[in-house]
């Protein structure tokens, strides 16, 4: 295998992403039916492939509805899917959220109701706070994206502007038992975080997320300024009695993930390092320190010998100044690449287990030594490329984008760099 890097790098990724199937991952979790309805409802990239996996192991009656983003839908039997637009909102997704929420009222303490959460959920529940409009939160997501601000510090922000997330839903469903799987696509697995949490309590304030824009310079429209300020509203708390029938379990995460990538590498004769599960920074610097510890095993066997692959998940961020195409992935992976400058045996794969990264149709790139040559054999240089935010650019000429489609799951960044 170590004679094909690709193919061992490729292989590692499929695996990371069958992990977080929901076929395999949903079933084993399922409670038991109810005395009374079964209300199925959720929200993010894996929402409409988790209720599949519902319908086909459920032994009663169900309902419901789901809200994932577009392209991302599958066939279900029982259950409407709805679609809608990420990472900005659409009119689409606060449609779907209205009727989610509307879904869990009025239900008696023999119901259930099923929340099936992944990432991307939180943008994807696009339902304004009293006063607010969707323009007021496509404008503050948009700012916020390109803030640098990492993923709980967003995800703060939109609970406080939210009638759905930060708790808000299982408050609605309450006197219902609510039970909530979750597909983990953030750092630490924090239920919430993970799609702005709308099934658990929230242990972020309006302070907070005040906190948030003043740290990123934001400038938020006036309505939302003025509504955080205003803080009318609070989220619930932990302890707060509306949690008193929740349950909330996590069926897939980063780390699972690695795990399984770490498995075909032992089967190559690779050594796989986790690095971890939840690396957050920006791209260009978490390359930089992955460059050193790449260089450091090639020079001093450490922390491993090569051939070794250091593997790694989490959410890096980016700060866009540029003016180019790409995601996290790319980003990292072009600074990656100036990094190591051709450093001899050494190969690298980013992507996002969604199958895409950022906005763009590829799930991310691989990266090997001659990169940078190949694609300065067309015109285009990797510092040009990174200073403009221009991954796509740099791989689409030197050659590794990776294509998947929507995977339907979602356990955030796959990293992995080979050591030979």
């Amino acid at each position: 295998m170590t004679r094909d890097p690709e193919g061992l790098l490729q292989a590692m990724f499929d695996a990371a992403r069958k992990a977080a199937d929901p076929a395999v991952c949903v079933p084993p979790h399922l409670p038991r039916p109810p005395k009374g309805r079964t209300i199925v409802v959720g929200a993010g990239k894996a929402a409409a492939s988790m209720a599949r996996a519902v319908e086909q192991a459920w032994p009663g009656e169900l309902e419901g509805l789901v809200l994932t983003r577009y392209g991302h839908a599958v066939p279900c039997e029982r259950t409407r899917v709805a679609e809608g637009a990420h990472p900005v909102p659409d009119a689409a997704g606060e449609k779907a959220a209205g009727l989610i929420l509307g879904m869990v009222q009025g239900l008696t303490e023999n119901d259930l109701v099923l929340c099936l959460i992944s990432g991307g959920g939180s943008a994807l529940l696009a339902l304004p706070a009293p006063g607010l409009t969707l323009a007021d939160k496509q404008a503050v997501n948009q700012a916020l994206l390109k803030s640098g601000a990492n993923i709980a510090e967003m995800n703060c922000v939109r609970k406080h502007l939210s009638r759905i997330k930060g708790g808000r839903l299982a408050a609605a469903a309450a006197p219902a038992r609510v039970v909530s799987l979750l597909i983990s696509d953030v750092p630490g697995d924090d239920p919430a975080v993970i799609a702005s949490g709308p099934t658990v309590p929230d242990p972020t304030s309006f302070a907070d997320a005040r906190a948030v824009l003043e740290k990123y310079g934001i400038e938020a429209p006036h309505a939302v300024r003025r509504h955080l300020e205003q803080a009318a509203q609070e989220t619930p708390k932990p302890g707060d009695p509306v949690f008193a029938r929740t349950e909330t379990v996590m069926v897939a995460t980063p780390q699972m993930a690695l795990e399984a990538a770490a498995k075909v590498a032992r089967e190559a004769g690779i050594v796989p390092v986790i690095l971890g599960d939840a690396i957050e920074g920006e791209a260009r610097e978490v390359a930089q320190v992955m460059a050193g510890i790449a260089r450091q095993v090639r020079r001093h066997g450490q922390p491993a010998a090569a051939p070794c692959v250091l593997l790694s998940g989490g959410e890096t961020t980016v700060t866009v100044r540029g003016k180019g195409r790409g995601g996290r992935n790319a980003e990292f992976l072009t600074a990656l690449a100036v990094a190591l400058d051709g450093a001899e045996g050494i190969y690298a794969l980013a992507a996002d287990t969604d199958g895409i990264d950022g906005s763009e149709d590829n799930a991310g790139a691989w990266l090997a030594p001659d990169s940078i040559a190949r694609a300065a054999a067309k015109g285009v240089s990797a510092k040009a490329c990174l200073a403009d935010n221009d991954g796509y650019g740099f791989f689409q000429a030197a050659g590794g984008l990776i294509t998947t489609g929507p995977t339907l799951t979602n356990v955030n960044d796959f990293r992995a760099i080979l050591v030979l």
